[in-house]
């Protein structure tokens, strides 16, 4: 062999070596800067009708994610499931799937099962505000949530009773628990939403258990205005749909609580075989007891409520 073919052939090498490193480099930067879940494709969601609200129970395991879709297209996502690498891409394929025109973040509870699928959200899309606990929780999958609201450069709020948020539709979901921005236990300041549309009503309990259940029925009973948020009315006597406290725990979703809501359907996020033996037997007998049809995620996968016209149905088999 020649010293021109040695040569020729180093130089091949040498542009095949370059080649690699250039390609490996360039996919190094795309999946830096487009977040490789967005390459999954969309679960198949059937289009939303005009004037129709929904709301998405997922189903993520031992978690909590509702994801609320206004008539106007704008999306709430209330809390987002506990960052596991499953539930973080079925999440953003959900969300891919709804293709809302803006995207607002809650967070009701500083525990990973609620916030910890966060920060995947915020990495693949824009979010307009973000909306914390006023408990944080001093651990790294907290401070990395913050840390990632903070490079994504949202506007930010802290929970508290009176906060709301208006759809141009004249959908709303009003905050009436906790009390204030102040207050420190980590359970009982779960924010607790009240959901509005056409009629129907949606409470959305999140981790706050009997005792806390039990102070919103006293102050409740001074007056029906007292969780009004100006013109924006919550009336807890008029629920039709209850999400669970607590992942159907023992410890909420109380006798006395129910009596007054009196929802006609309940939704129970929870896991399957979850080491928690969540949802209780006692809850689920207080809820046959109070009238109320259950739908469990870990039976039935993501539920779906279609609110319209000032109605309601529930679907089980929305989301392929």
């Amino acid at each position: 062999m020649g010293l021109r073919s040695v040569k020729i052939k180093r130089v091949k090498r040498v542009v095949k070596c370059s080649l690699i490193a250039l390609i490996v480099a360039a996919l190094a930067i795309t999946a830096a800067l487009v977040p490789y879940r967005l390459l999954l494709p969309a679960v198949a969601i059937p289009e939303r009708a005009e004037g129709e609200m929904r709301v998405h129970f997922l189903d993520v395991g031992q978690g909590d994610c509702t994801i609320v879709e206004f008539p106007s297209g704008d999306a709430l996502v209330v809390d987002a499931g506990d960052g596991s690498f499953a539930n973080d891409g079925y999440v953003i394929r959900y969300l891919k799937g709804i293709a809302p025109a803006s995207l607002t973040l809650v967070a009701t509870h500083a525990d990973a099962d609620h916030f910890g699928g966060f920060t995947e959200i915020l990495r693949a899309f824009a979010v307009e505000k973000v909306y914390l606990p006023p408990v944080g929780a001093d651990t790294s999958a907290y401070r990395q949530f913050l840390d990632a609201v903070r490079r994504e450069g949202c506007a930010q709020d802290t929970l508290a009773r009176y906060k709301s948020l208006l759809d141009g539709s004249g959908a709303y979901a009003v905050c009436i628990s906790p009390h204030a921005a102040e207050e420190t236990d980590e359970n009982e300041s779960a924010a607790m939403l009240y959901l509005a549309y056409e009629g129907v009503g949606v409470l959305l309990a999140s981790d706050a258990s009997a005792a806390r259940e039990k102070e919103l029925l006293e102050e409740y009973a001074l007056s029906e205005h007292i969780f009004d948020s100006g013109a924006l009315t919550v009336r807890l006597s008029e629920v039709d749909i209850l999400k669970v406290g607590h992942h159907g725990s023992a410890g909420s979703t109380s006798e006395e609580w129910l009596a007054l809501l009196q929802p006609e359907t309940a939704v129970i996020s929870c896991g399957a075989g979850n080491a928690y033996r969540h949802p209780s037997g006692e809850t689920l007998a207080r809820l046959f007891a109070a009238g109320a049809e259950s739908y469990r995620t870990d039976e039935l996968g993501t539920v779906v409520a279609c609110i319209s016209d000032g109605t309601y149905t529930m679907n089980t088999q929305y989301a392929a």
